[in-house]
């Protein structure tokens, strides 16, 4: 017989017809399991939420219409976009920053002329406190773990060659936030670059510095009026801008759950609608343009489950509580990053492997930028040869794998879906608990958030140190001798040569006009006009962050937090 003829009398039975009623084949296969016992070990998510051994229709309990949809259709569940990255695909987008601005500005080109979509600027850390490079508080710290930014020169500096108009830019800088917002804008206008064109992202989002990263400036009350005050400029001025990357990826890194990122994360992005409504702005006007950041961590099936869920939460809460009309305005568009704390000094090649779960976990989920970690992250910054390797993960996801062809291709999965109902369902009972504390702000005030996240993440090492949660070269299939990893220096003279560039700055500038900015930015701290704008005087009149920040500290204060253990 042919070939051809036994395939013609080949007929697949019809997908409808079974052999065994369905509650027969259950009790058939309880029976099996119960001669084949699970093994001895967790079988719960890194939350600590119980995995069900097997999810079905029942469990999953989702309307399709109701809870699903389509891509790009409420409640926006399969995607922000009706074809996803079938239409384009998500950004690459690496952190970058070290030492000098001229360093940087060396490593944004070589990132762009290996195939970055956008930039993506770290900045050190007296820069994310607000001190100047000459500070004595910045003593040590100058250009490690980012870019020295001081003044308006520096970020010429960084991003000469760059075509503003053409590359989106995101800068991940919070308390100072409006300080650098305004040496960017200036800089575009030294250039003859209208703001209306300037497209990217600055963080901004200071409440989750109270609740995981504790880098802020001043209080609560002030910190919100200075985000508001963004938001109102960025409507206003640079319409092509987002104001606010609302960050649960620091939330994670602190140890919180994949529930409590999405929840403490979303209830910020509230409270940030919340009060530029309250200050006189339409909920469409703005809402458009804020944007979130998420981390994508090692439980795979879990970090999926949360990214779904968060655009789902965030589009029936603008629709319904906050009377969002344009659908713009009800997408949770986001940017992820693979998890910086999943990476291990030791074995650190291995790191390459958690990277690319993470990597898949987070265009399963649907995001609209990635950067992927490099692997020598938790020893030092990347080098170059690391950061490679991490942008070529992305375009081999990109490329070779074919998730690309199909959108949201693990929609419908009872699993998938009955864990994105349960975060769901965790988010919206944390929202209860804050507003019983009187809403997000008072919430921080008290340490709600905080607490929660200590408890997780002290669960979560008890569980590593009690080797119930195996981790791979840390405390399962550990090696004797680490082989040397090549880790990139910071060259120490860097730091007083930034330092010597900031006093210059000063003792080039006109000193008079310098002053007069300061004073003006400090009375309008006394006032209720929009800050952006003395800070734009100010950023033209060359002053530097420290003087900037000390301008408004005098109105502000600082703030101390009551520590939580």
């Amino acid at each position: 017989m042919a070939i051809a003829d036994r395939q013609s009398s080949w007929t697949p039975r019809h997908r409808a017809d079974s052999d065994t009623p369905a509650n027969e084949a259950e009790a058939a296969w309880q029976g099996a399991l119960a001669r084949t016992p699970d093994r001895d070990e967790l079988f719960t998510t890194m939350s600590a939420a119980e995995v069900p051994r097997m999810s079905t229709p029942e469990s999953a309990g989702t309307d399709y219409a109701a809870d699903l949809g389509y891509p790009g259709q409420f409640p926006f569940t399969r995607g922000v976009y009706p074809s996803m990255y079938r239409g384009k695909p998500w950004t690459q987008r690496q952190f970058a920053g070290f030492g000098t601005a001229a360093e940087t500005n060396e490593r944004f080109h070589y990132l762009l002329a290996h195939g970055q979509h956008g930039l993506s600027v770290a900045f050190d850390m007296p820069s994310l406190m607000g001190y100047d490079s000459d500070d004595e508080h910045a003593l040590g710290e100058v250009g490690r773990e980012g870019v020295a930014v001081d003044s308006v020169l520096d970020m010429e500096r960084l991003f000469e060659g760059v075509p503003l108009d053409e590359v989106s830019t995101s800068m991940t800088i919070n308390g100072p936030a409006p300080i650098i917002l305004a040496y960017y804008a200036v800089m575009a206008e030294n250039r003859g670059i209208p703001l209306a064109k300037l497209s990217g992202t600055i963080q901004t989002d200071i409440l989750k510095e109270y609740i995981a990263q504790k880098e802020w400036l001043f209080p609560p009350d002030p910190s919100m009026r200075l985000v508001t005050d963004m938001v109102e400029f960025c409507t206003n001025e640079m319409p092509r801008w987002h104001p606010i990357s609302i960050s649960g990826y620091h939330i994670r890194e602190a140890g919180s759950t994949a529930a409590q990122e999405l929840a403490f994360t979303l209830a910020n992005g509230f409270a940030y609608v919340e009060h530029a409504i309250a200050r006189g702005l339409d909920v469409d006007a703005f809402a458009p343009r804020l944007s979130f950041f998420f981390n994508a961590h090692i439980d795979f099936f879990e970090e999926i489950a949360k990214l779904r869920a968060a655009r789902r939460i965030w589009a029936t809460v603008m629709r319904d509580k906050y009377g969002a009309k344009d659908p713009r305005s009800l997408l949770c568009r986001f940017h992820c990053q693979t998890a910086g704390v999943s990476l291990t000094w030791q074995q650190p090649l291995v790191n390459v492997a958690r990277t690319a779960v993470e990597a898949m976990a987070a265009i399963l989920g649907g995001c609209q930028s990635l950067h992927t970690n490099s692997y020598d992250e938790a020893i030092a910054l990347p080098t170059e040869a690391a950061v490679q390797i991490a942008l070529r993960t992305q375009q081999v996801i990109e490329e070779e794998t074919g998730v690309t062809s199909s959108i949201d291709p693990l929609g419908g999965s009872y699993f998938v879906e009955e864990m994105t109902n349960r975060i769901e369902a965790d988010a919206y009972d944390y929202f209860r608990q804050m507003d019983e504390l009187g809403g997000t702000v008072e919430a921080v005030k008290q340490n709600f958030q905080m607490r929660e996240i200590a408890d997780a993440s002290f669960r979560w090492q008890q569980e590593v140190e009690a080797g119930q949660r195996r981790i791979v070269g840390v405390n399962a299939y550990q090696v004797q001798d680490e082989p040397e990893v090549a880790i990139l220096k910071i060259d120490p003279n860097l730091e007083a040569e930034q330092a010597a560039r900031t006093r210059q700055a000063r003792a080039d500038r006109d000193e008079a006009v310098a002053q007069k900015a300061l004073a003006d930015l400090t009375e309008a701290c006394r006032g209720d006009a929009n800050l952006m704008y003395p800070l734009l005087d100010c950023a033209r009149a060359t002053c530097t962050e420290g003087e900037i920040v000390r301008a408004m500290r005098e109105v502000f204060g600082s703030w101390t937090e009551t520590p939580v253990f």
